[in-house]
C-alpha cells in the first residue's frame, strides 16, 4: 500500500520535522497516562469509595426497613446516619432525580455501581456539586445525603493540570533548545546558498559536533575551491609572463634569419632550447592541471610497497635516494589514497630534493590516525619567512634554492601541497636534522 499521500500532512522544514519528532512523543505520553489515569486509577479509586458508601448506605436501609412504623424507623436510621456523616430524609422531603453534570466524568462510575452495589436504590442525584443524594426505594422509600466526597476523589483534576502544565512547560523550553540547535544548520544553508551565488559570507562552525564537522567540511571545500580559482589565475598569468622571454627570442632570432644564407647551426640550436624550455614549461602547467582534477577514487595500498617502489623508481634514474626509516603502530600497514596523486606528490618532492642536493632521505611514520612521510635533503634550504611563499604555484625562490641542475616551473611543492590538501593533510616545511637541508612533510589523516 503506498502512503506517499500523507507527506502532503508533514511539515518540509528542519525544523517542523524535528519539532514533530520532538513533540510528537510527548503527547502521546500525555495521552497514555491521562487514559490510563482515568481508567485504572481514578475509576478504581472511585469504585472503591462508593463500594465503601454502598455499605453504608445498605446498613440505614436495613435498620429503616426492620422498623415497626415510621416514627422508629426515622429514629434507628438517624441513629446510624448521622455518626456516618449522611443526613436521612424519611419521607423524602422533594423529589429525587438521576443525573449528573455534562463535564462530570466521574458521575458516571459512581450512578453505575451504586447501581450494582444496592439494587434498592432508584435514582442517584449529582446534579449538586458538593452534595449527593440518593433514593432508596421500598417499604419506606427515604433519601439519604451525603458528601460528593465521600464517593470520588477530592481535586481528581490536579494530577491532569500538573501533568499539563509541565509538558507545556518542557515543551516550551525543548523549542528554544531546538531552535538554538538548528541555528547553526541553518546559517550553514545560508552560506552555502550564498557561496552558490558567487558571494563569500562569513561563516564560523558552531552546533553540535555534526553540525560542527560539516561546517568545516563546507569551509575547507570553499577554501580550496577559492585557491583553485586563484591558482588558475595564477597559472594564466604565469603561461604569459614564462612564455613571453623564449617567444621573444625566438621571435627575434627568426627574424635575423636570412632567406638567402645558410642558417647559423648556432642559432638553430638556440631556438630549438628555446622550443624545449616552452615545451617543459607546458608540461608542468599540465602536471598541475592533473594534479588539481585529482583524478581516480582511493585505493588501499601497503605503504611499505608503495614507499619501496617510489625509492626503487628514483635510484633508478640515477639520484642518491633512500629509505631511511619507516616506523608502523597498530592498525596495520594499509593506507586508503589515490594512489598515483599521492605518487606524484612524493615524487614531486624527491625531484626537488635532487634537484637541490646530492643526497636524499626519506622516512614514513604510519599510526592508527595518520601517515606521515618525509623527503630531506642536503641542499641549501628554505629561510623559514619565504616557506609558505615557496608552496604557491609559480613561485621559484633562486636566492634560496640552487639552479644549477635546472629551474623548473615552480610548481612542484605546490602540486605536492595541493595533493595533501585533497587527501585532508598538509605538506609541511621545515630544517632538516639529519642532513641539513630542507625537510618536507607531508601528514595524512588514516
Amino acid at each position: 500500500m503506498d502512503f506517499g499521500w500523507l507527506k502532503r500532512f508533514f511539515p518540509r522544514g528542519l525544523y517542523g520535522r524535528a519539532a514533530l519528532i520532538l513533540f510528537l512523543p510527548v503527547v502521546a505520553v500525555t495521552l497514555v497516562v491521562t487514559v490510563m489515569f482515568l481508567q485504572r486509577h481514578f475509576e478504581g479509586v472511585t469504585r472503591q469509595m462508593v463500594e465503601s458508601a454502598a455499605a453504608e448506605i445498605a446498613l440505614v436501609a436495613e435498620r429503616v426497613q426492620a422498623a415497626p412504623d415510621d416514627a422508629a424507623a426515622s429514629s434507628a436510621g438517624a441513629a446510624i446516619a448521622a455518626p456516618l456523616g449522611l443526613t436521612l430524609e424519611l419521607p423524602p422531603a422533594a423529589p429525587v432525580t438521576e443525573g449528573r453534570q455534562s463535564y462530570d466524568f466521574s458521575g458516571r462510575v459512581v450512578i453505575s455501581e451504586m447501581h450494582r452495589q444496592l439494587p434498592q436504590v432508584v435514582a442517584v442525584d449529582l446534579w449538586q456539586v458538593r452534595q449527593v443524594r440518593v433514593l432508596v426505594g421500598g417499604e419506606r422509600p427515604f433519601v439519604l445525603e451525603l458528601p460528593r466526597r465521600r464517593l470520588t476523589a477530592s481535586n481528581p483534576h490536579q494530577l491532569l493540570v500538573l501533568m499539563l502544565g509541565t509538558s507545556l512547560l518542557m515543551t516550551a523550553i525543548a523549542t528554544v533548545f531546538l531552535r538554538n540547535q538548528l541555528r547553526p544548520i541553518r546559517r550553514l544553508a545560508l552560506a552555502a546558498e550564498a557561496y552558490g551565488r558567487g558571494e563569500v559570507t562569513p561563516y564560523r562552525p558552531a552546533g553540535a559536533i555534526e553540525v560542527r564537522s560539516a561546517g568545516r567540511a563546507f569551509v575547507e571545500m570553499r577554501a580550496r575551491i577559492e585557491r583553485q580559482n586563484e591558482q588558475r589565475k595564477l597559472m594564466l598569468t604565469g603561461i604569459s609572463h614564462d612564455l613571453r622571454t623564449p617567444l621573444t627570442r625566438l621571435r627575434l632570432g627568426l627574424s635575423m634569419l636570412s632567406p638567402d644564407l645558410p642558417p647559423d647551426p648556432d642559432e638553430i640550436a638556440a631556438m630549438e632550447r628555446d622550443v624545449a624550455e616552452m615545451g617543459a614549461m607546458i608540461d608542468a602547467f599540465l602536471d598541475h592541471a592533473r594534479a588539481e582534477a585529482q583524478d581516480g577514487a582511493p585505493e588501499a595500498v601497503e605503504a611499505r610497497e608503495f614507499l619501496d617502489e617510489i625509492v626503487a623508481d628514483a635510484q633508478r634514474g640515477g639520484h642518491l635516494v633512500r629509505l631511511a626509516d619507516f616506523q608502523t603502530g597498530a592498525g596495520g600497514g594499509q593506507l586508503v589514497v589515490r594512489v598515483q596523486a599521492l605518487r606524484r606528490a612524493i615524487e614531486n618532492l624527491i625531484a626537488n630534493a635532487v634537484r637541490h642536493g646530492t643526497k636524499v632521505e626519506i622516512a614514513a611514520r604510519l599510526t592508527p590516525r595518520s601517515f606521515a612521510v618525509t623527503v630531506e635533503d642536503d641542499g641549501p634550504g628554505i629561510p623559514p619567512e619565504r616557506r609558505e611563499e615557496a608552496l604557491r604555484p609559480f613561485v621559484r625562490l633562486d636566492s634560496a634554492r640552487s639552479r644549477n641542475q635546472g629551474q623548473g616551473a615552480g610548481l612542484g611543492l605546490a602540486i605536492a601541497a595541493d595533493i595533501a590538501r585533497a587527501h585532508g593533510g598538509e605538506l609541511r616545511l621545515g630544517d632538516s636534522a639529519r642532513l641539513g637541508g630542507l625537510k618536507a612533510e607531508i601528514v595524512l589523516p588514516r
